[in-house]
């Protein structure tokens, strides 16, 4: 007797800078830095140890965050979330092109 699986549900999590849920995969994990008390940072293969949030990678996802204090609701604490303001100006800064310095 053959059996129809029904296809696999992603988890959800909810973004905490515009507050809308969306599948796991489609936004960036942020956790708290071993090394550094209270530092946040871009878990970016999603195994750091301890609790975790979750930001759609989008420029006004960030900025609302950080108008919200949604760091500090999120870790439960005061934390430090210039590890991740950093991240996200380095991927919208254009990088010249090698070989066109001329």
């Amino acid at each position: 007797m053959n059996t129809v699986r029904s296809p696999r549900r992603l988890p959800q999590r909810t973004c905490i800078g515009c507050r809308k849920q969306e599948d796991q995969p489609g936004l960036l994990r942020l956790a708290l830095a071993p090394d550094g008390p209270g530092a946040v940072v871009v878990d970016l293969h999603r195994r750091m140890p301890g609790r975790g949030a979750w930001l759609h990678p989008d420029p006004q996802c960030m900025a609302l965050a950080v108008k919200r204090r949604a760091f500090n609701r999120a870790f439960r604490g005061k934390v430090d979330s210039r590890a991740v303001e950093s991240y996200f100006h380095a991927r919208t800064t254009v990088q010249p092109e090698s070989g066109s310095e001329n």
